[in-house]
Formats: C-alpha cells, structure tokens, sequence
C-alpha cells in the first residue's frame, strides 16, 4: 500500500495539522507526513493519535517523517 504523502516542512503549527487532516480525510488508511520540527512532529502525532491511529516518528536529518496508519 503507498501512502498519501504530506510535506509540511517549513510550515508553522497549526498548518501541519491542517494538512495532515485533509489527508486523512482523503484517504482514511493512512498518511506519510514530513515536519521539520519537533512542535510541528508532537502536534500531528497527538492529532492522529486522537484519532485511534498509530503514528511511527523516524527521523531523518533534521527532519521528521510520521508514518500515520491504522
């Protein structure tokens, strides 16, 4: 399965959040989001959380890619 992918690097919060919902809301079996700080990266996690998701966080260089699934 390829996950939708979100880059929200460079975007302040609540825009990644914003952004990792609409993707969700297009395709409800997951999402590949990229943040580039740890702000942006524990808002989204706990959004999908919320959300009875799994999230995984791998970081890579400075930036974070959260593997959001059910």
């Amino acid at each position: 399965m390829t996950l939708k992918k979100v880059d929200a690097r460079g975007r302040s919060c609540p825009e990644p959040v914003l952004l990792t919902k609409k993707a969700i809301d297009q395709s409800p079996e997951g999402v590949l989001v990229l943040v580039d700080n740890t702000t942006a990266s524990e808002n989204v996690k706990r959004f999908a959380g919320n959300l009875g998701y799994k999230v995984e966080i791998v970081r890579d260089g400075q930036d974070c890619v959260l593997t959001i699934s059910r």
